[in-house]
Order: structure tokens, then sequence, then C-alpha cells
């Protein structure tokens, strides 16, 4: 498939409940999940924004805006703020996503491209912006709740590769 312009967005704003500390500023690899996140992105995306609760973390990011902890409302604020058509997301405890992934998914979008496994990490497409606006400001908040409406297309992809970090077991299997 053609390369297409990416925005890439490095999703930051989770609670960490079951992690109990914040997971962007876990090390793996001698690096911690939020320089691993960025160094992934600046590979595949012409742009990179850190979307998350302005003032939680020891870096900028861009406030999501929102009053819940919930996905939709960094996709809408990445959407938002996004130079290009198609921004990807990146939830920062998902350390084994690769350049390639975030640009095969990138290039499968339409109003989304997801893998198997769920809507993050995944691209999802300004055309999907008043869909999510809407239900972020009426609910339901899950992203795979908009599947129905919007032109998703789902990817089978290394489920190794989208795993996520909720706990410092996960962490240790990794």
């Amino acid at each position: 498939m053609a390369h297409r312009k990416l925005t890439g967005v490095l999703l930051v704003g989770g609670a960490s409940r079951r992690f109990g500390s914040p997971k962007a500023l876990i090390e793996l690899d001698g690096e911690t999940l939020y320089e691993r996140g960025r160094r992934v992105l600046d590979a595949a995306c012409e742009e990179v924004l850190v979307v998350g609760k302005a003032g939680e973390l020891p870096f900028d990011v861009l406030d999501d805006g929102a009053e819940v902890r919930a996905p939709i409302a960094g996709v809408v604020a990445g959407l938002r703020s996004a130079t290009h058509d198609v921004a990807f997301f990146l939830p920062v405890d998902c350390p084994r996503v690769t350049p390639e992934l975030v640009r095969e998914l990138g290039a499968a979008c339409h109003d989304a491209a997801v893998p198997q496994t769920g809507p993050l990490p995944g691209a999802w497409a300004k055309s999907a912006l008043p869909l999510l606006e809407q239900r972020l400001a009426e609910g339901p908040l899950a992203l795979y709740r908009t599947y129905s409406e919007l032109d998703v297309v789902e990817v089978q992809v290394d489920p190794a590769l989208v795993a996520d970090v909720d706990t410092p077991g996960d962490l240790a299997s990794l």
C-alpha cells in the first residue's frame, strides 16, 4: 500500500490503578515506556503528539480536556489536533508495537483500522471525529461500540505486538 502521512499520538492518560505507578515512567530494556512509544511513533509518523492529563507527568502533554479517563477522550483530542487526516493511537502501555505495524494500520485506515484484539492501538481518521465527539459527550464511551457506524478495517496482527502492560506481572512476562 502507498505510504500515507500519519500523525502519531502517544496516549498517556490512564490512571495506572492496576499497575500502581505511572506506566509512562516504567523502564523496559533501558528506556521508559514513554521514550519507547515516542521512538516508535517518530520512526513511523510525520508528526507526534502526546495526549493525556496535563500536569500529571514530568513531560509536556496535550491535555485531552475531558473529565473522564477513557481512551476515547485521547482519541478525540488527538484527532482534533492532528495535522494529518489519519492518526495512529499508541497507548503508552503497548511497548511491543513496531513502526511497521503503525504504518500497516495507517495505510489500511478508512474511518479506522484496528487489530483483531480491539480498537487500540489503532489508526483512526478525522472522518470518524463527529461520531467520536458525540460518543464522548453522550456515551457509550467504548471505542469498539462505534464500529457498526464507521468503516472500520480489522487487521490480523501478531497478538504479541499489541499486548499491553496492566500489572507488574505483565511487565515481567514481556
